[in-house]
């Protein structure tokens, strides 16, 4: 549903009128499905839209097959209805049932009067002319322009339309309530659930059965702590009402855990490289600003159980290919070497990875080196739509800026086998239209919480010097 709050509301009271929706392009462009995410609710269309989905549709751009995909929603329902469109489509005549108001197209010219400081012809103002042609005519319903264009939701605003952004993709209001993988236990944990405790061994790890009012909060595979004179980590495997079942963690910050040469720097570092080392997770997320560690611990893990463990045949690497200034053009070569600007620290992690080992001298780091280049593969999520990976470590940099669409269609992508680890700081996104609340990578987080098979873990620290954490700080 597109705007929870604003619906409960009129469901809650009947004699409240259905809203007029009116949806701008790039909304549609945004999430075909938008059309049905207004339940009860009416949903207009003016031509300047289907103008713009028109002129959109050609390229193989995910906001091109968006622009197909709502046209063919909008052919679907004009098919099958039968009588004067003019009176407006049902959106339940589709497949998707959920929606039970009516989708109207603009079937004639509409005059309306803007200031003569709006021009009439771009397509932005036309749109806002239907709004405020609307809101004249149908004085006993609420008229609302949805649109994800700011400065358009501000135009309207000074002209006293009504206007709201589309939050159906949006998981939370407020990012500081995203789940962070971790809880800190109070100093009287072990008075309040130590009472009948079990513990036993398997598989050389420490296990234990507590029981307290603090397990029905818990999540599984979460990770929990508890500082002090005694400090215990765990990760919670199992969950019964007021039992739990916790699994100790192994120390990867103790300079005898090495993975490939690296240990974790602090708390959080240490529960990713369990997460990220666990055969039993399939899929993790890591969130953290720059410069806490994301790619060299999981480039890391992934180098370690390719090239020693033998638990996967290689590693793949993507990330969305957005400039943080302008464009460089385009790039010549084959996929991975066009792929190779954006890899930058991809190529500064593996550097630092490769100096780890002091013993191995010049050659031995050489070799290393083109061992890592042959079981390491770029590629770009242009050409991921329809592949299977079997028993691949793939890593998806810079998730932030994939859309949740595009996010589910990277993770089906996994075969038997196969990791998926997420990587991305929600508070740098470059894709237009998405902001903290609806990227993908927070969407995957809320969603794959509590799995049995899926880990995720906020870091907190930068880790890359003491100028960059300053600079995250004070800048």
């Amino acid at each position: 549903m597109v705007h929870r709050k604003t619906v409960s509301r009129s469901s809650k009271n009947s004699h409240v009128s259905k809203k007029f929706f009116v949806l701008d392009t790039n909304v549609l462009m945004h999430d075909p499905t938008s059309l049905f995410r207004f339940e009860e609710h009416d949903v207009f269309i003016p031509i300047a839209t289907l103008e713009e989905l028109d002129a959109n549709k050609k390229g193989m751009s995910e906001v091109s097959r968006n622009a197909r995909q709502a046209s063919r929603y909008l052919d679907e329902l004009v098919g099958a209805f039968s009588g004067d469109i003019s009176n407006g489509l049902a959106l339940n005549l589709s497949h998707d049932k959920s929606a039970t108001g009516r989708v109207f197209l603009q079937t004639e010219a509409i005059d309306y009067q803007l200031p003569a400081s709006l021009p009439s012809g771009k397509a932005d103002n036309q749109i806002i002319g239907v709004v405020k042609y609307l809101q004249e005519k149908h004085t006993d319903r609420q008229v609302i322009l949805v649109s994800k264009d700011i400065n358009m939701r501000i135009k309207a605003r000074a002209l006293g339309l009504a206007t709201e952004d589309y939050f159906n993709d949006k998981v939370l209001e407020d990012s500081d309530l995203l789940y962070s993988g971790t809880c800190t236990l109070p100093q009287n944990f072990w008075d309040t659930h130590g009472k009948d405790m079990e513990s036993w061994q398997q598989s050389e790890q420490t296990y234990y059965r507590i029981k307290g009012p603090l397990c029905r909060d818990f999540i599984v595979n979460q990770y929990i702590h508890l500082e002090g004179e005694q400090p215990f980590q765990a990760q919670v495997r199992e969950i019964n009402g007021k039992v739990a079942i916790l699994q100790t963690l192994k120390d990867y910050t103790h300079p005898r855990h090495k993975v490939w040469g690296i240990n974790a720097r602090n708390i959080e570092q240490n529960f990713a490289l369990n997460a990220l080392l666990d055969p039993n997770i399939d899929f993790v997320t890591i969130l953290g600003q720059a410069g806490s560690g994301k790619t060299l611990l999981t480039l890391a893990a992934g180098l370690m159980q390719t090239l020693e463990d033998k638990r996967y045949t290689e590693i793949i690497v993507t990330r969305v290919t957005i400039p943080v200034g302008e464009d460089i053009g385009f790039l010549p070569g084959t996929e991975e070497e066009k792929m190779n600007p954006w890899m930058g620290a991809l190529e500064d992690n593996l550097d630092v990875l490769n100096t780890t080992d002091d013993e191995a001298g010049e050659w031995g780091r050489a070799a290393t080196r083109d061992l890592i280049r042959s079981r390491l593969k770029v590629k770009s999520l242009n050409y991921m739509r329809g592949r299977t990976f079997i028993n691949k470590f793939l890593i998806i940099d810079e998730a932030q800026n994939l859309t949740p669409k595009q996010m589910k269609t990277l993770i089906t992508r996994a075969g038997p086998g196969t990791k998926v680890v997420c990587l991305g700081n929600i508070s740098q996104i470059d894709t237009p239209y998405l902001t903290e609340g609806s990227s993908g990578l927070t969407y995957v987080v809320d969603r794959m919480k509590g799995w049995d098979h899926g880990g995720h873990i906020t870091l907190m620290r930068g880790e890359r010097s003491r100028l960059a954490e300053q600079a995250t700080i004070a800048l």
